[in-house]
């Protein structure tokens, strides 16, 4: 056991939408990434997912509407709920994600923003 320290976990990479495995928590995952634009219509058939914003806004777009966050933020997306993630004007955005080990980065859905695996920091 020993303490993780998220800020400096976040500066171990730049790439946009390629989420980083922090933590492993039973059968669930931490996962940190910096996003930018628009990511892809999606969703888990079978996992919820939790976003906290850790620094930006973020929307969340369903598709009968949008969820704006800010910094402190979280959103539970519960199991078959299509979303997008998407930023505003340009700004990255710090998110960590907690999420089932199982869950696939873009549900069903395969585009060249897909990852199929997540480095471990």
């Amino acid at each position: 056991m020993k303490t993780i320290n998220v800020s400096q976990k976040f500066s171990k990479f730049s790439d946009h939408w390629s989420p980083h495995q922090i933590a492993v928590v039973g059968d669930m995952q931490v996962l940190l990434a910096k996003i930018k634009g628009d990511f892809v219509w999606h969703k888990h058939e079978e996992e919820d997912e939790l976003f906290l914003i850790q620094k930006g806004t973020l929307e969340m777009h369903f598709r009968n509407k949008v969820e704006i966050l800010k910094e402190g933020e979280i959103i539970v997306v519960p199991k078959g709920v299509e979303h997008c993630p998407k930023t505003q004007n340009g700004e990255e955005v710090h998110v960590l994600l907690f999420e089932k080990l199982s869950t696939k980065h873009t549900g069903n859905m395969i585009t060249e923003k897909t990852k199929t695996s997540y480095p471990k920091i």
